[in-house]
């Protein structure tokens, strides 16, 4: 049975049907794995926003001409295609948070905000003025 309003209990299924906890040790270790999820989903957000910085900037110009010059648009293409990538990853890890929020757990959802407030404070609360966040929903 699927429930519909928030509960608390132990007896969970998490995103498929052999994902199941019957004991408080599977529902313990679905907590962490939850909470580690989490923190990984900001520190993945905080890799993509980095690349991001990297792939907007405007590289200084080089000293001399020297064989450097080519390498630089091939450089932030690369810079490019890796924040593509790491948007489409971490898409799809927060929305199998999401997900996983929805089982209706109470423990699960706190485990989940738990875990992104300290992958926040831990991988994005030192974020200096160059890296600019253009949406705030953590699911983006």
């Amino acid at each position: 049975m699927m429930h519909m309003t928030l509960y608390w209990g132990k007896d969970v299924t998490l995103l498929i049907d052999s994902w199941k906890t019957d004991s408080w040790l599977s529902y313990l270790l679905t907590l962490l794995a939850c909470f580690l999820f989490s923190s990984f989903y900001q520190y993945m957000e905080d890799r993509r926003l980095r690349f991001r910085s990297l792939a907007s900037s405007n590289p200084s110009p080089p000293s001399s001409a020297g064989a450097s010059v080519p390498l630089l648009p091939k450089y932030r293409r690369s810079a490019k295609f890796a924040t593509a990538l790491l948007f489409g990853i971490n898409s799809a890890i927060g929305y199998l948070l999401m997900l996983a929020i929805m089982s209706f757990n109470g423990g699960i959802f706190l485990a989940i905000v738990l875990g992104l407030a300290v992958g926040y404070l831990i991988f994005r609360s030192a974020d200096d003025e160059t890296v600019v966040v253009e949406n705030v929903c953590a699911c983006a």
